[in-house]
């Protein structure tokens, strides 16, 4: 190997995250041709882990090293979401026992890469796309032992588990959760739930966070938020709330 070669692993490996994905084309972007990437692959000093994506020999990567290269890397708008963001801010104490689910969240037109979806991660992972709320409100950095990780706030957070309500998370669940947030930013919400699209949402939201008796539901304006018109039949055979004419499951109507 050159000694220019010899210089640029050098750079490779002192800016490398332990435990992270090196993606081909970012290599090929800071200078580190395909031919170069072949020679490290073929010399040991990367391993394919598919198309256009290495890691180190004998570095054990998790979906979050995975989904760091995603967003730093790929500069894909693809985040840690729902019940996910919610346990690893703290809250796994409200969230069923077992629930191993990796939830990711992005728009509808992202993809995720292929390398991505055909490893099998550490967890199952689920990515959700979806437009309901707006880009980028309601979103924060969380540290991982390692890296940064873009995630949802926990304002955010909980909107994406009431949207995954009732067919991917059970509703008494997510009201658990919901009584558990007391700390919840009142103007942050006020932006997810004037940004919000979904009218079961925003009406479930509303339902749960005022029979969780939350001070932080008093500072709300609900006059600025459209909650559509009509009745929403969230599950078959529920429990009906007049207030905000949605149906509900008859477990949680009466807990």
């Amino acid at each position: 190997m050159s000694t220019n070669n010899e210089i640029k692993l050098k750079k490779l490996l002192d800016s490398h995250v332990p435990g992270t994905i090196l993606l081909a084309s970012w290599l090929d972007a800071n200078g580190f041709s395909r031919d170069l990437q072949h020679r490290y692959l073929k010399s040991g000093w990367l391993q394919s882990i598919g198309v256009g994506a290495f890691k180190r020999p004998n570095e054990n990567v998790g979906w979050q090293g995975a989904l760091y290269s995603v967003q730093k890397q790929a500069n894909l708008p693809v985040f840690i979401g729902g019940p996910t963001a919610l346990s690893m801010l703290g809250f796994s104490h409200y969230i069923r026992a077992g629930a191993e689910t990796v939830y990711l969240f992005s728009l509808l037109n992202t993809r995720l890469p292929a390398w991505f979806k055909q490893n099998v991660w550490n967890e199952v992972v689920s990515h959700v796309k979806t437009s309901f709320l707006p880009e980028g409100i309601g979103m924060e950095e969380f540290q991982e032992t390692q890296f940064l990780l873009m995630i949802a706030s926990a304002e955010r957070a909980i909107f994406e588990c009431l949207y995954l309500t009732p067919e991917k998370l059970d509703m008494i669940e997510v009201y658990q959760i919901m009584s558990g947030l007391v700390n919840l930013r009142p103007g942050l919400l006020q932006k997810l739930l004037e940004g919000c699209s979904s009218v079961k949402v925003k009406r479930l939201f509303l339902y749960m966070a005022k029979r969780a008796n939350h001070q932080w539901f008093q500072f709300l304006d609900l006059s600025s938020v459209n909650l559509g018109e009509g009745d929403r039949n969230i599950v078959s055979n529920g429990a009906y709330d007049s207030e905000f004419r949605i149906t509900i499951s008859k477990e949680l109507a009466q807990l």
